[in-house]
């Protein structure tokens, strides 16, 4: 019995913590909707619109306005540049969000609330205070962009080796030295940001990452960069702001941006333009070489030449003797005469010599010129990030699928 009386005891008092839990929520959803009783001038505009896009950012909030939570049609939120610590557990109503913005907030934590939107494609947590990343950020299996910049991180979040399609990752403006020996795990990653940060040598594990397309390292202390030939894949490299005493050797196809780069690809421009020239005149060369030794093509040409060279002639005696009259003005029978269906008379033959030298043969021939796309500011991911807190732009974001 007595064990008995303690359960039911305990049972009581647990209703009681949940009663007083609940109270407590409301007290909070009532103080979210006072709050949202005095909304921006704007905002209920916004709200109203319909719009799947909703743009809230630098409107000082210190909590999500709770209408917003009522927006499922919702694809893209953007409210970065306010005052939020939290973001409530009601957006987990909406199913449908794509891209979700939480920059220039003050965010010491990825909100629990964030990581159950598994729809995410792009989420954006820059210049908030943020050292790690929870373990629930795995539930975010879509996210295919994730920018974090100018946080606190010291070590790298390994929690992302765990999102399969993770392309685009921005961790510039952090205090990283070094990264994990298997960061190569992340075989989806196209676009790797670590401006910035702290690293006093180049991180070896990068040279096996091959299907690296954009990397940056901007504004560390690296005095020396390997051969990045190793990286096919790679098209553009910025390394500015490095105390490296040359640029480092990167593959013909790859942009690069850093002290001394204008001037290797100046060179690397003019070697292209003359191997392009030798290659042409190759070209010239075997094809008149070609048509000289073909006698079938020879003999074309010259037939060709000798037409032309008839049809010359001809015109020439019209000049001389005038035009050839179509009847005979004293009315020979013997003159050639025109037919009923108008068709011209066949012609008197003309004598006249050709002169026709076989060494002089000229001929035209078209030269078809391929010419290669070259690199103009990379497109994946297209991404420029501006941290002027009144000027923020999102570029990196890439199109969602259907």
């Amino acid at each position: 019995m007595g064990n008995s009386s303690r359960k039911e005891a305990e049972d009581e008092g647990g209703e009681e913590k949940e009663t007083v839990k609940e109270e407590e929520e409301e007290e909070e959803e009532e103080e979210e909707v006072v709050e949202d009783e005095e909304l921006p001038l704007g905002v209920d505009e916004l709200l109203a619109s319909g719009d799947p896009v909703l743009d809230l950012s630098y409107y000082k909030f210190r909590r999500l306005p709770r209408q917003v939570l009522d927006l499922e049609y919702l694809e893209k939120l953007y409210i970065c540049g306010n005052r939020l610590r939290d973001i409530p557990k009601g957006i987990t109503r909406l199913r449908g969000l794509r891209t979700l913005a939480l920059d220039f907030n003050k965010l010491e934590d990825v909100p629990l609330s964030v990581c159950k939107l598994t729809n995410l494609t792009c989420l954006y947590l820059g210049s908030n205070r943020l050292m790690s990343l929870p373990p629930e950020v795995r539930n975010l299996q879509s996210l295919r962009c994730l920018w974090m910049e100018s946080n606190y991180f010291q070590r790298f979040p390994k929690q992302l080796y765990d999102l399969p399609n993770l392309r685009s990752l921005q961790i510039g403006d952090n205090r990283l030295r070094s990264l994990p020996s298997d960061l190569c795990r992340m075989e989806a990653l196209r676009g790797l940001w670590l401006y910035g940060n702290r690293f006093q040598e180049f991180p070896r594990v990068l040279l096996k990452m091959e299907q690296l397309e954009i990397l940056d390292m901007d504004r560390n202390k690296i005095s020396e960069f390997p051969n990045l030939h190793h990286l096919p894949a790679l098209r553009l490299f910025s390394y500015d702001h490095n105390p490296v005493k040359e640029p480092p050797r990167v593959g013909l196809e790859v942009l690069i941006v850093g002290e001394g780069a204008e001037e290797v690809l100046q060179v690397r421009e003019r070697r292209k333009e003359a191997k392009e020239r030798a290659e042409k005149e190759a070209e010239e060369a075997a094809a008149a070489a070609a048509a000289a030794a073909n006698p079938v093509i020879h003999g074309i040409l010259k037939k060709l030449r000798m037409s032309s060279a008839l049809n010359l002639a001809g015109a020439k005696g019209k000049e001389t003797n005038g035009s050839v009259p179509s009847t005979d003005p004293t009315g020979d029978e013997d003159a050639p005469q025109s037919n009923d269906n108008g068709a011209e008379p066949e012609r008197q033959s003309v004598a006249f010599e050709l002169g026709y030298d076989d060494d002089g043969l000229e001929y035209e021939r078209e030269e078809l010129i391929c010419e290669g796309e070259g690199y103009e500011d990379y497109e994946g991911a297209e991404l420029e990030y501006e941290g002027a807190e009144m000027d923020y732009e999102y570029e990196g974001e890439e199109q969602e699928q259907p």
